[in-house]
């Protein structure tokens, strides 16, 4: 009766709120997975970690595999999903190496840096264009990252490598998601995504492995847990509003993090920790704003109902070709998406 009602006075919620109460809890969750991670690796290598969370990913897409079929998995972008799971697989195992063996606040303000990252390799790999604001506002984020890292104040360690490591690859992994996203449902992507990834954590973690201790399984079931409602939070989050505002309180990870860190593990942020964080998420703040900016722009600039024919014969022609033909833009437009 409870839950029932609760549910009912959520749903009357306004949009914006569902999506900020949803946005900040997926936020939450992913600061207790990150927490149960360096419990696991006092005991267990962090490659059979991946793997576990890999199962329990796969364990989770086995309900919506069955009940929609594997005629939903048939796909003509075998290589691309292939490519896409080896990097996704790579930055997986580097992230959880580097939480292993870095300070929990530490390595979740690094992490902040993927979005970064994102950017330049949509350049590198998609041929987007960006223009002097957002190629600005990424290198304030690398300062910040170098704020925190303090190259020649601080030993650099192999810890903070890896975890920047992490960061590259899920920005090609996040290129690579954002091509299979235009032809590919979001299910079919993570579920292939653990079908290729859970054979290759197995192998791998074969060589190193080590018989959890009986104490160890309940964060084991709670790693699985909560990556997967986690990730379920942040799915709706998307769906009750725009994809800035979400990016914006994906940070409050941090602080989340932190009080983890402080009753658990008796860490603390020193304060260069908080003010290059600080940096960085302002940074990747006005990145996701940009963009949102500029798919404003773009949708404000598709033909109405008069060129509706033109319109969906365009569309054809991207469905078969994958090209579309430039449309000029004017004005206010131009210069939103030229930023």
């Amino acid at each position: 009766m409870f839950v029932s009602r609760a549910s009912a006075a959520f749903a009357g919620l306004p949009g914006p709120v569902r999506g900020a109460i949803l946005a900040v809890t997926a936020s939450a969750f992913f600061a207790g997975m990150i927490g149960c991670i360096r419990v696991l690796a006092d005991h267990l290598p962090p490659i059979e970690i991946v793997f576990f969370r890999n199962l329990f990913s796969f364990l989770c897409m086995l309900p919506w595999l069955a009940m929609s079929g594997l005629s939903v998995m048939r796909t003509s972008h075998q290589k691309l999903y292939l490519g896409r799971s080896l990097i996704g697989f790579a930055s997986m195992c580097l992230w959880f190496t580097g939480v292993a063996y870095l300070p929990l606040n530490e390595s979740t303000a690094l992490s902040f840096t993927a979005p970064l990252f994102a950017s330049l390799c949509a350049v590198i790999f998609l041929g987007e264009v960006i223009r002097l604001r957002r190629w600005t506002a990424t290198i304030i984020g690398f300062l910040g990252t170098m704020i925190i890292l303090r190259p020649g104040f601080a030993e650099l360690t192999w810890a903070q490598g890896i975890i920047l490591a992490s960061t590259v690859t899920s920005g090609i992994n996040t290129v690579l998601v954002k091509q299979l996203t235009r032809t590919e449902s979001p299910n079919a992507i993570v579920t292939y995504m653990t079908l290729y990834a859970l054979p290759l954590s197995l192998v791998a973690a074969a060589f190193v492995w080590v018989t959890p201790p009986l104490h160890t399984w309940p964060y084991i079931v709670l790693l699985g847990l909560l990556a997967t409602i986690g990730h379920l939070c942040l799915t709706r989050a998307f769906v009750c509003m725009d994809a800035t505002s979400v990016v914006a309180l994906d940070f409050s990870r941090l602080p989340f993090v932190a009080l983890i860190a402080w009753f658990a593990f008796d860490e603390s942020p020193d304060l260069w920790t908080w003010i290059g964080a600080a940096v960085i998420v302002a940074a990747t703040v006005y990145i996701s704003h940009r963009e949102a900016v500029v798919a404003r722009a773009q949708a404000r600039s598709e033909p109405t109902a008069p060129v509706a024919i033109a319109a969906s014969s365009e569309r054809a022609t991207i469905a078969t070709t994958g090209m579309s033909n430039p449309r000029p833009r004017a004005g206010k437009e131009r210069r939103a998406a030229d930023d």
